[in-house]
């Protein structure tokens, strides 16, 4: 004697799950990939209480006069300052026998972010990394 079922096996499958799942991942990948900025800086910010692992060989300090408008720039704490055009020749003339160049900007609390960016727009131009000097808390 056969015993027949009386219900039937379905060989089909719910999407509605897998398609659930495609959509969350689409989000994801969305939100992590406006996150990500490639033009960024490799900026190297040192904590006031710990060592850092790169150590700078060359410095560039920006001084402000406090008038405003006069800032003064000086490679490896030479007192005779740099015009901001020779800044850039001078550091690839100290970096370019370096094998992982590195530099460190030293500037004061009251220099615009505008200067430190332009030094900071140096060492991106040529492959730099930029260690950005802090004083202890």
């Amino acid at each position: 004697m056969a015993i027949k079922r009386t219900t039937k096996v379905l060989s089909d499958i719910g999407m509605s799950s897998m398609t659930d799942l495609v959509f969350l991942l689409l989000i994801f990948f969305l939100i992590t990939s406006t996150l990500i900025n490639p033009n960024a800086l490799k900026l190297l910010l040192p904590k006031s209480t710990g060592q850092v692992s790169a150590k700078a060989t060359v410095s560039v300090s920006i001084k402000d006069w406090h008038d405003g408008k006069t800032y003064t720039y000086h490679i490896n704490g030479d007192e005779t300052p740099v015009p901001f055009a020779d800044v850039e020749d001078g550091l690839v003339e100290l970096l370019q026998q370096e094998e992982d160049p590195t530099f460190s900007i030293y500037a004061d609390e009251s220099v615009p972010v505008g200067e430190v960016v332009a030094v900071m727009n140096i060492a991106k131009r040529n492959h730099y990394k930029v260690i950005l000097a802090t004083s202890p808390e």
